[in-house]
């Protein structure tokens, strides 16, 4: 049936409940499978990892399609192939918990956190941060497998249109994700100053914006029939509010409050991760070499991470990126304005890009 949807409120508390709603139906009617194999334990970690977030990525992707055809009058196929994005979201995430060695997301234990009690409280045999380490990563497959699931069984009438968008997608993110880590542990090769901005940049793109917002407008878009002219304006939106969205990230991960953002205080000062941000601070600021001693560096506190903070701001880097989203988010209004879209859809993707930009978790 049809939802209740405004335009001015293209998250409204209508439109998480059903996308809430369709996630929970589906890990319900995974759970005959997983009993009957004995893998019911993966069931509420699943749904838990699954009851919060932003939903940015389902919300792109339904308003892409409200601005090409309008709101449909069954909305139920579309809404499964957008809830569909968040499986996929989450499948990421507890990856990249993985891989940066976090303990909490969104303010809770992360998946491996979640399974290592799990092992301490059934009393397992062997190390319990190894089980917690390797269920997290076959949970993590098993969402990615279920988000293809989902949207294949949703019925859309113009899935095949947004099959190559969905593929594609996958397979950005994960290359991004990969380019981040090679960048970050140095095995891309001796680099320039301006070669890692640029690295950065295609991470930005890969590993974001096109995994963000880009892909998910289009294949919005895609399942309303979408011509040419409409992706491609859609597209270049995407991409420009997808890279002003992970800068954004990128300043709350070295100024971010904590209490509000539900990740550790500094994270990317921890994990030395080489942003735009702070590549544009190790290129301009007279302190590089100790920032570049701070970043990543085994024990530091968050003495050392308001150190780094006071150095990125000092350097102008933080004013540059603050610049850069400002820039880029113009542009991408422009470029929805004079695109040829359903005003409805119009209305709501922007709003949504404002929501976007201007978060602060």
């Amino acid at each position: 049936m049809r939802r209740s949807c405004e335009p001015t409120s293209p998250l409204s508390p209508d439109f998480l409940s059903a996308v809430g709603g369709t996630l929970t139906r589906f890990l319900d009617a995974q759970a005959p499978l997983l009993e009957a194999i004995g893998s019911a334990d993966l069931l509420p970690v699943a749904h838990d990892a699954l009851s919060g977030g932003k939903r940015l990525r389902p919300a792109y992707c339904y308003w892409g399609h409200v601005a090409v055809a309008g709101v449909p009058a069954d909305d139920d196929p579309l809404l499964k192939v957008a809830s569909s994005l968040d499986l996929l979201h989450v499948s990421a995430l507890m990856h990249d918990d993985l891989i940066d060695d976090a303990d909490t997301r969104r303010g809770e234990p992360a998946a491996h956190r979640r399974f290592e009690a799990l092992h301490g409280a059934r009393g397992g045999r062997g190390d319990a941060a190894e089980f917690g380490r390797s269920s997290a990563i076959l949970l993590g497959d098993l969402l990615l497998m279920w988000s293809i699931q989902l949207a294949d069984e949703s019925g859309a009438a113009l899935l095949d249109a947004a099959r190559p968008l969905l593929t594609v997608m996958r397979a950005e993110v994960t290359a991004g994700q990969f380019l981040d880590v090679s960048a970050q542990y140095g095995t891309t090769g001796a680099m320039t100053a301006a070669a890692e901005l640029d690295v950065a940049s295609r991470v930005l793109e890969y590993k974001s914006a096109r995994y963000s917002i880009r892909r998910p407008t289009q294949i919005g878009a895609a399942l309303a029939g979408a011509d040419t002219a409409q992706q491609a304006a859609l597209g270049e939106f995407g991409s420009l509010i997808g890279r002003a969205f992970q800068l954004r990230d990128d300043v709350m991960g070295v100024f971010g409050d904590a209490a509000v953002t539900g990740k550790p205080y500094g994270g990317d000062i921890h994990e030395g991760k080489r942003t735009v941000l702070v590549l544009k601070a190790l290129e301009t600021s007279p302190a590089a070499t100790e920032l570049e001693s701070i970043l990543g560096a085994p024990g530091i506190g968050d003495a050392d991470v308001a150190r780094a903070a006071d150095i990125i701001e000092a350097s102008g880097a933080l004013a540059h990126v603050e610049d850069l989203i400002a820039r880029d988010t113009a542009r991408a209004l422009e470029i929805l304005e004079g695109a040829d879209l359903h005003e409805d859809g119009r209305s709501a993707l922007a709003v949504l890009a404002d929501r976007s930009v201007r978060r602060v978790a």
